[in-house]
Order: C-alpha cells, then structure tokens, then sequence
C-alpha cells in the first residue's frame, strides 16, 4: 500500500475486497435472476416484485450492523465477529445456488445477519489503527484506499458471474460468491497480528443499556412494529414488507434517540453530530443502490448492448456474451448451455431487446446479435472508483498542503450536490433516447456513474472516518452501525423508488426526483455546515 501507513491496511484491504466481491456478484444479479423465467433457471418475479425484494433485501443487509456492532463492541470483539460474518455469508451464498424459494430466503437471512457481524466490524478495526498518533492524519486517506479495495472486488466479479453464468448457469455464479468470501476469510486471519492490538473490547459504562435490556426494549418491539406495519389493511409506502421495514426501524431510531439523551454531555455533541448527518445521507443510498435494479433494468431495457464487430471474439472466448437471435414475432435467446427459450410470453419480465433497437440494425431472419451481459454494466461504478481514487486523494492532498482541505462535513455536502448532477445526466439520456423509444449509448450511463462515483468519493468513505473520528470509544462499532443503519433505510427506499419506475410515463420525471432529493439533501448539509465544522473541531 505505503509505507506511511499501518501494516495491517493490506491485509484488510484485501478481505474486504474479496468480501465485495462476493456481495456485488451476488447483488449485480439478484434482480436478473428473480425476473429470469423459471424455464431458465430464475424465478419469473415482474420488475415491481424484483424491485420490492431486492430492496427488502439490501434495506435488512445494512440493519444487522447494528446488532453485529453492539456484540462486538461489548462482547465478541471485531476479529471474532468479523469471522463469524464471513463465515455466515459465504454459506449464504452458496445456498443461493440452490434454485429453490424456500432455501433462496434462507440464504439471503444468512448473508443479512453475516454482513451485520462483518460489515461495521472491519470498519471500526481499521479505525481504531487510524487512532494511533502516528497515523491519526492519514485516516481519512485511509479510508479512501479501503475504500479502493472494496470496488476492486466489485468491478472483477461481474466478468466471473457473466463467464459462470454463460458457461454454467445461475448457480455457479453464486457459488463463486461464496468462495470469494472464504478468501476473504482467510486472508483476514492471516494478517491478525498485525492488528490484534486493536481489538480491544470496550469498557463498560453506567450509561450503556444492558445488553438483554436492548434485546427485550429494543429489538422486540422492532419485530412487533414491523408486523403491525405488515398487516396494515392497505400499505402506506408500496408494499407491505416496505411498511414492516420502516416501522420495524421506529423501535432502533428510538435506541439512538435515547443513546443521545442518555449520554454524558462530553459526548452528546458528537453523537448529535453523526445522527444528524445519518439522517440526511439516507437520500444519497436511496438514489445511489439504484444500481441493482433501476439501473440494471436502463442497461437490459434501453441500452445499446451491441458488442463491436472488432471486439466479439474476444468476448466470445471468455464468455462474456449474451447471443439473441431474431426472429419474427418473436426472440430467441441462445445460451452457452444450448438451450433456447421462446420469449414471446408477456409474463416475461425482459422485452425483446428489438422492441426499441432502430431497424437499421435490426438483423436478417435468424441473424444473431452480439450481447455485453447486462450485469456487466456493474462493473462501470467500482471501475470509476478504482480510477478516481488516487485523483481524488491528489486533490485533497494538494489543498491540505494549500491548508484549504474542505472539512469532512463539508465533503458530504458536496458529495450529495454532485451525485445530485448524475441524476440530470439520466434526464439526457431520456431525451437521447426519445423516452424509451430507442436504444441510448451505453455513454450515458457511463457517464452518469462517472458523477455519481465522484459524489460517492467524497461521501461513503468520509462517512466512515467520520464515525470513527466522532465516536466515544466505547461506541465505535455501535455508531458504525448508526451509518450503516441510515444506509438501510436509504436501500429500501431505493426499493421504493425503483418499484415507481413502470408508473412514470416520462422516464425523465423519474430522474427528476432523484435530483431534488438529492438537491434538498446537499441544501440540509450546507444548513448545518457551520454547527458540524464547530463539533469536528472540538471532538475530531
């Protein structure tokens, strides 16, 4: 990595990379495969049902932190519980491979309650090696580099799941998920002493709610609002498990309510600091998860796919390529397990890819055109981090020497502002595109990521180090667990947002939205920049 730095930063840069790449392989085709036909190995889910689980999903991805960092900050410590994580995750996905209903929620409980030891745990571990003296001005850059190595993992997986799923079949990608999980465990044990001085059990304080206590006020009636929420006589907010979702949240939001109130008044600055910066970055998750499935459907639905004439051998030989034969009336796609399928069925959750291609480029009866895998396009997001991370570092290393390094709450303003800007290049590639009509470049939407990844960069890993900055050091992983909650929130309402998507006639409307919520988040921030700049001061 840098000599600068701790030892133990490769090691958990490399778990925490083939920890991603295991859930964004997984991610990057949950949606496709629920909406596959169930003759293909999927299950047949419309984009609104896809939409709904997917969003259920990653909303309950990002809540388990809260349980995981409570355990570890108090019981298990972060090495243990990030190995149990690991460790649940990757049978998790394994399961998944399984083409069974029943056994495909089973492993999505394991893979949620797996990330919520795994996820804020890695997080807090590195933080607290940021806390010595010596590396405490590098934190955030740190973070930035951790940062790398999880979209590292999450640019290569898409290639392997598209080449297994090409070659294979669904399950094969899932299984590739779960052994990129288990490196990542291995990798992280054997790096352990370099960083086992840092997993250090908290004290315990007169002002911590006991543990039991939490389990019975807390995480009980979470279960019990969220089934109230689940058998309201007619949804509020899309579905019923989105209603579940948000007032099985009202009992946790309640927790660090209290956990503010409840605290010593040298720690209730920070921690109102960090509330209210969860608060409004949930507008960034529900914009920016987008990708699994709003912008999976523009990349399968309104995205020129076409491979160049130049580049489809090579595709070819790695398996790379979705084949689509035309016919009248009807499209037949061709696998490499040789099996064909009629897609004439409206049931069918992809259109034709001809629906809205120009006729020019419409082939000759029983001509093939040659596809890019549609979760290939999941890969453009990690590989603009990978490639603006040094840039973005530069930048700011360049003005900390000028001593004009923005503060890390104003970086999150910015980053809301500028992911807000990615929205109006959707609206282009609308218009571009005559609402749907025809196909648009894949250009659009690689240059919309290209905003919102520089957004992202000033945002997700400033949130990171900000926590660690703030926290009491008795509650590190539990407010680690804070931001990832706000991320939760944020994934279901991504849910909630894509399941609009077939309302809107305009899709242009629809990344209207987006902007103004975004707008209106980055508007919050610049309100309380003075107030947070004043707290980081005194407590960062």
């Amino acid at each position: 990595m840098t000599k600068k730095h701790p030892k133990a930063l490769p090691f958990l840069f490399f778990s925490e990379m083939w920890e991603r790449f295991g859930y964004y392989l997984m991610i990057g085709i949950f949606t496709l495969y629920l909406k596959d036909t169930i003759d293909n190995g999927g299950f047949g889910f419309n984009e609104k049902e896809a939409s709904d689980l997917y969003g259920t999903f990653i909303a309950f991805v990002f809540l388990t932190p809260f349980i995981g960092g409570l355990l570890a900050d108090r019981v298990l410590g972060y090495r243990l519980s990030v190995t149990i994580g690991g460790i649940l995750m990757g049978i998790g996905y394994c399961l998944m491979s399984v083409h069974d209903i029943n056994i495909l929620y089973i492993a999505m409980f394991l893979v949620i309650l797996g990330n919520g030891f795994f996820k804020p745990n890695i997080s807090a571990l590195l933080g607290n090696l940021y806390n010595d003296p010596e590396y405490k001005a590098l934190k955030d850059s740190g973070f930035n580099i951790f940062y790398m190595g999880i979209n590292i993992g999450a640019f290569v997986c898409n290639f392997f799941s598209a080449a297994l799923f090409n070659i294979y079949g669904w399950y094969a990608a899932f299984l590739a998920a779960g052994v990129g999980m288990f490196i990542g465990i291995i990798i992280f044990w054997s790096g352990t002493k370099h960083f086992k001085h840092a997993d250090v059990i908290k004290e315990k304080s007169d002002k911590d709610m006991p543990l039991l206590q939490i389990f019975g006020v807390i995480l009980l009636p979470a279960i019990g609002f969220g089934l109230i929420g689940y058998f309201l006589p007619a949804p509020l907010v899309g579905s019923r498990s989105t209603d579940a979702f948000l007032f099985g949240c009202i009992p946790v939001v309640f927790f660090y309510g209290r956990l503010l109130v409840k605290s010593p008044e040298n720690e209730r600055k920070p921690i109102a600091a960090m509330l209210a910066i969860f608060s409004v970055v949930i507008a960034f998750w529900a914009v920016f998860k987008q990708n699994g499935s709003t912008l999976n459907t523009w990349a399968e639905r309104y995205t020129d796919r076409e491979i160049p004439s130049a580049l489809t051998p090579t595709m070819k030989s790695l398996y790379l390529v979705d084949t689509v034969r035309y016919q009248k009336d009807s499209v037949v796609v061709m696998d490499h397990h040789f099996r064909a399928a009629d897609k004439t069925n409206k049931e069918w959750a992809f259109p034709s890819y001809f629906k809205n291609l120009d006729e020019k480029h419409i082939p000759e009866e029983g001509g093939e055109v040659y596809l890019f895998n549609t979760n290939l396009f999941q890969s453009v997001n990690p590989f603009w981090v990978v490639a603006l991370t040094p840039l973005i570092l530069a930048f700011f290393a360049f003005l900390r020497r000028k001593e004009k390094e923005p503060s890390t709450p104003l970086k999150i303003a910015l980053g809301l502002l500028i992911s807000g800007l990615s929205c109006l290049v959707m609206v282009g590639a609308v218009y571009a595109n005559n609402n749907g009509a025809d196909k648009s470049s894949a250009w659009w939407f690689i240059s919309s990521y290209f905003v919102i990844t520089i957004g992202e960069l000033f945002l997700s890993p400033m949130g990171l180090s900000m926590v660690s900055k703030l926290s009491p050091p008795r509650l590190t992983a539990l407010m680690m667990g804070g931001w990832f909650l706000a991320t939760s929130i944020g994934n279901k309402l991504s849910g909630v947002l894509s399941s609009l998507w077939d309302g809107y006639e305009n899709k242009a409307n629809f990344f209207y939205v987006n902007f103004i919520l975004l707008t209106a988040a980055s508007l919050l921030m610049f309100l309380m920049i003075k107030w947070l700049n004043k707290i980081f001061k005194e407590h960062a």
